[in-house]
């Protein structure tokens, strides 16, 4: 059973250990080993198939019907069929052959048949109306607003939410249903357990003010969030007007760590956090110690808590609704990339949201730095970290990796959870997880993968399946997600496209 934490901004640790399937909670990394001076391009020719040696299936499978999607990157990919690389050509495929040897032709994105759950999307100004009105007006469709839609998430305290859904949770009788294990519910309740002997204690504590600390962001009142090794509380810092809030991370010391790595490690995460500028990633602000010596990180505050929470309050998202956050998402990946930063720990608890539903990704203490300004080349990086439903196959397999396609592989897997609310697998091996098999068998077969074809459009299908590739020499990039057709038609709302 994967377990998720449910702090909206979580503090990664940093050990090298490969987490049993049976408790996957989050896996951190510190040390990286040395990392080879040049990364080779993340859709080039495949050096290792992930999924194993497997027999050429005899129905033409998903995995036929999807190429080595957009290999030239900034390529926007026409809608076509084509076969995969590493299977038989397709009919199209060898017309397009000269003397044995394929003609020039700019990549392209291939589309499958629909199939008989392939449904016409509804009109955003009519049909879509009355059913977003019916989901407590978080997500409103109005045709008359940009992109469409507007976000309203409540203001409410992220605790609140969470103890709300715990009563609801207990006045319940629930039946077990098949594969409950995979959850987010059953995932939360594991955690809650875990944490319940660490409130009263955050509850009380808090930073020692520092007339630095106060005089900048106010006084630190109530836990919004909670990690391995810190808190999250708001600062209120009074104005003209009222009072401006601020998030305020405090930073544990880890057992056994030193004053030198301690403040290494709160400086290297502060460093890769402030330099970063996009409205999808959250903006952070100072880094102060109080009068213990404890270091703060504050940021900007988002009061419309964690993804997690909304999709867990919610039970799913609606497409409209999960296409916007995914499109977010992509952007401020997207945005870290060129920037050369690399995540490593994506995840819902790490999306956080502002009222209007601008998303903006946190928690910066698993970042990889995998290309230097002075550098044109990427490195290849190492360590497994991340919590275990969202790390990549190749984590698992390989000793060195391309840490952007980390980062692809887990936003597929997030956007999994807000359609289904449900994890895909509790761990990407095949040996040790059966739903990631079934997903690697589905990958072969005509039907394709359950979760995946309730999808029911064919474009966004094509781009999860790409994006969910065992294989990261063939795994689309962020970028390329966003230019294809798919990621090109969703529209974002006001709010996310500006940040607010």
């Amino acid at each position: 059973m994967p377990t998720m934490s449910n702090s909206s901004i979580t503090t990664s640790g940093s050990e090298k250990t490969t987490p049993p399937a049976s408790q996957p909670s989050s896996i951190k990394s510190v040390e990286l080993p040395t990392r080879s001076p040049k990364l080779k391009p993340q859709n080039g020719q495949p050096v290792a198939n992930a999924e194993g040696q497997l027999k050429a299936p005899e129905k033409t499978s998903v995995k036929d019907r999807l190429t080595r999607m957009f290999s030239n990157k900034g390529e926007i990919p026409k809608t076509t069929a084509a076969g995969d690389s590493s299977s038989a050509p397709s009919a199209a495929a060898q017309a397009r052959v000269v003397n044995g040897a394929p003609t020039p032709r700019a990549p392209t994105l291939p589309v499958r048949k629909p199939s008989t759950t392939d449904k016409a999307p509804q009109s955003t100004a009519s049909a879509g109306a009355p059913k977003a009105a019916a989901a407590s007006q978080r997500y409103v469709v109005n045709a008359s607003l940009q992109g469409g839609h507007e976000h309203h998430l409540k203001g409410s305290k992220r605790q609140e939410k969470l103890s709300d859904m715990w009563k609801t949770l207990l006045g319940r009788k629930h039946e077990q249903a098949p594969e409950a294990d995979l959850s987010l519910v059953s995932s939360w309740v594991d955690t809650l357990k875990q944490e319940k002997d660490s409130l009263a204690g955050d509850r009380r504590g808090g930073p020692s003010a520092t007339s630095t600390l106060i005089e900048k962001y106010g006084k630190c009142q109530e836990v919004v969030g909670r990690g391995a090794f810190g808190i999250v509380r708001i600062s209120h810092k009074k104005v003209d007007n009222g009072e401006k809030l601020f998030a305020v991370k405090e930073f544990r010391r880890r057992p056994e760590e030193t004053e030198k790595k301690y403040s290494k490690r709160l400086t290297a995460e502060f460093c890769i956090s402030s330099s970063l500028r996009h409205p999808n990633v959250i903006h952070t602000l100072d880094l102060l110690k109080d009068s213990k010596g404890d270091y703060c990180e504050v940021m900007e505050f988002c009061s419309g808590g964690d993804l997690y929470t909304l999709v867990l309050a919610a039970g799913k998202l609606e497409v409209q609704e999960a296409d916007c956050y995914f499109k977010q998402m992509m952007r401020g990946v997207e945005y870290m990339h060129e920037m050369g930063v690399a995540h490593r720990d994506l995840k819902p608890e790490n999306l956080l949201l502002t009222s209007h539903g601008a998303l903006k990704i946190t928690d910066f203490g698993n970042g990889e730095c995998f290309r230097m300004a002075w550098e044109n080349d990427a490195h290849m990086v190492s360590g497994l970290c991340g919590s275990a439903p969202y790390i990549a196959p190749e984590e698992y397999i390989d000793r060195e990796f391309d840490a952007r396609a980390v980062d692809v592989w887990a936003c597929g897997v997030i956007y999994m959870a807000m359609r289904t609310g449900r994890h895909l697998w509790r761990v990407a091996k095949r040996d040790d997880d059966e739903f990631y098999e079934r997903y690697l068998e589905g990958r072969r077969d005509e039907e394709g993968y359950g979760p995946i074809e309730s999808l029911h459009r064919a474009r966004c299908r094509n781009v999860i399946y790409s994006i969910l590739d065992p294989n990261p020499t063939r795994r689309i990039t962020a970028s390329q997600v966003l230019k294809s057709e798919w990621g090109r038609e969703i529209k974002l709302c006001k709010a996310g496209e500006e940040g607010l």
